[in-house]
């Protein structure tokens, strides 16, 4: 019987814990010859979240966690719970149930067709603001643009993945991690199984407009240098249109006389050439404090407590 490792980052979502899990378990339970685990990674949670994966981990042999020592992000959780698996199929959700578990069986199915990895992707974003959709679009466009790898629009983080895929996006070893770009850097053959999108059954969003802007940056810095080249063409258009108004003021100033109605043209460009200068500071700025976050080799997460190498003992002297 091959087993399957479920994943689940969370975040303050105890008021969904037990329904996550009932109705996952009877998504999982339908599925014959496979053996499901689920990994519980406590995000820094500061509700009853951790209490009550423990009191699930109590009940059923299947459950084991990980809680963090603070709140460390999405990407930790996800690092986290991949590093801690040793299934033969490993799945990434949320407990949030706007990840159906219906989907597990298709995921499933995909494998056994001989792809390395099923991911979902939604088709609609029914119940989700107006200008966070398109914001969502418009970086999917822009991203999509500037790098070689292909990022779905629509991509969410379910998705199951192999033993070598996992294995091969663990080999990233970066400290801040963008997963939808480095599960598309990765490779390997992979199915996408479309869904419309589910509105939360309780709490509200961790995804904040700014916190999803910082993302996109993220992402953006993380897999391709364009906006610094850019900047670089910015720099050389101020440039080039800074010699050719003075060409002109020079020209015009040998043929008419000394004109010192150029004042307003000097100011443009002094505040275009500025702009320009402060803007790809900026954008030097996002890389080099990556290359500087990255040097200190600080661990993704730290761990205070978990279950998984005592039920892993437990099991292996069974």
């Amino acid at each position: 019987m091959k087993t399957v490792d479920l994943v689940v980052p969370c975040c303050n979502e105890g008021q969904v814990l037990e329904r996550f899990f009932r109705e996952t378990s009877e998504a999982a339970e339908s599925i014959s010859g496979y053996e499901f685990r689920f990994i519980f990674v406590d995000d820094g949670s500061t509700d009853d979240t951790l209490k009550i994966v423990q009191d699930l981990a109590e009940r059923h042999a299947c459950v084991r966690y990980i809680s963090f020592s603070r709140n460390f992000g999405k990407e930790a959780g996800i690092y986290a719970g991949l590093k801690n698996s040793r299934s033969d199929l490993t799945v990434v959700m949320d407990a949030d149930l706007q990840h159906p578990p219906a989907l597990l069986a298709p995921m499933i199915q995909a494998v056994e067709e001989g792809y390395d990895s099923c991911s979902a992707r939604r088709v609609s974003r029914e119940g989700e603001p107006m200008i966070r959709s398109f914001f969502a679009r418009c970086f999917y466009r822009l991203i999509n643009a500037m790098t070689d790898v292909d990022m779905v629009d629509g991509a969410v983080d379910y998705r199951i993945m192999t033993r070598q895929m996992v294995e091969a996006v663990l080999s990233l070893s970066e400290i801040q991690r963008f997963s939808k770009g480095i599960f598309a850097w990765v490779g390997f053959k992979t199915k996408w199984v479309e869904f419309k999108n589910v509105e939360r059954l309780e709490g509200e969003s961790k995804w904040s407009f700014w916190k999803l802007f910082k993302y996109a940056v993220e992402g953006i810095t993380a897999f391709t240098t364009v906006p610094l080249r850019f900047a670089s063409i910015l720099g050389l258009v101020a440039s080039l249109s800074s010699f050719l108004l003075m060409l002109y003021e020079f020209i015009k100033s040998v043929a008419y006389g000394v004109d010192v109605k150029g004042y307003p043209s000097t100011l443009i460009m002094l505040l275009l050439i500025g702009g320009i200068m402060i803007m790809s500071s900026g954008i030097l700025g996002e890389y080099v404090a990556r290359m500087y976050m990255e040097t200190k080799r600080r661990p993704i997460y730290i761990e205070k407590t978990s279950n998984i190498h005592i039920k892993d003992s437990l099991n292996n002297k069974m």
